[in-house]
């Protein structure tokens, strides 16, 4: 540093110095030795900072991207919902091979909707179903070919130890009347009460609990039942299905304790919930 100091000051002498005859033919002498040191002093310079960052140690390049996020401070509060916490593991139910009478209650809600659009399919019809979302009260759609629009809507209600009652088949009969549908199928893995069976009859729609189902899936060509039976199993069947996003939820469980339940994986987009059945 000191070099190029004095390199610079004998480039800066001679506009001092020109005033002088004696002085200013000094100081054009001192052009020569001037640049001479101030290269020198610039290399030295340029010396000195490459061995002063060499001395400097080295960060420790990060070993994977994790490493590479910043970590939140421990004194940091940070929102922790008590229904978010994933279970450490989720075990499959043993495969289903035939057809029996515990088939309906393992398998989802999706599930089940597609095993009963599959029947109607074996039986000739035209099917049209929504996977999710709003479905309006109508959750498959028959055609048949010698008709235009649909002929018969069908409502299915993968419910558990809980019957069907006659308020749903209420609300129902209001869905084929909008339609102006004089024919419909109330399809449900479990029972109905006595109030909504009467009112079934006699306003024309045809009720199907599990029992029912099962035995019509039974009146099937062993072919038929095979393909049933693949449509119920058919990927993670036991995982129920997000009803407002169509995707597999996941299993949670309260930070707090409590009952493990089923969550959506869009969460907190989407918040719903269903319950957890026992093994």
């Amino acid at each position: 540093m000191t070099v190029l100091v004095i390199g610079i000051a004998l480039w800066v002498a001679p506009v001092f110095l020109n005033g002088n005859p004696i002085l200013g033919a000094l100081a054009k002498g001192l052009r020569i030795p001037a640049q001479l040191l101030t290269c020198i002093g610039a290399v030295l310079l340029v010396i000195y900072a490459l061995v002063r960052r060499a001395a400097e140690p080295e960060e420790e390049a990060p070993s994977s991207p994790r490493a590479t996020t910043p970590r939140r401070s421990r004194n940091a509060t940070e929102r922790k919902d008590p229904v978010m916490a994933p279970l450490p593991s989720e075990q499959q139910p043993p495969a289903l091979t035939s057809w029996n009478d515990d088939v309906l209650a393992v398998i989802e809600w999706r599930r089940f909707e597609a095993l009963v659009e599959a029947l109607f399919a074996q039986a000739g019809f035209e099917t049209r179903s929504q996977s999710h979302g709003a479905d309006g009260g109508v959750d498959i759609w028959l055609h048949s070919k010698n008709a235009e629009g649909p002929v018969a809507v069908v409502q299915c209600k993968h419910w558990q130890g809980k019957p069907v009652g006659v308020r749903e088949m209420r609300e129902f009969l209001g869905v084929m009347v909008s339609h102006g549908l004089q024919r419909g199928t109330y399809a449900t893995s479990s029972t109905y009460t006595s109030d909504a069976l009467a009112f079934a009859k006699a306003n024309g729609i045809n009720a199907q609990d599990g029992s029912a189902l099962l035995r019509m899936i039974r009146s099937r060509s062993p072919e038929q039942q095979a393909a049933l039976l693949a449509v119920a199993t058919e990927g993670e069947y036991w995982r129920p299905t997000c009803a407002s996003c169509g995707v597999k939820m996941v299993e949670r469980a309260p930070e707090n304790g409590g009952a493990a339940f089923w969550g959506c994986v869009n969460y907190p987009r989407c918040r719903a919930t269903l319950p957890m059945r026992n093994a």
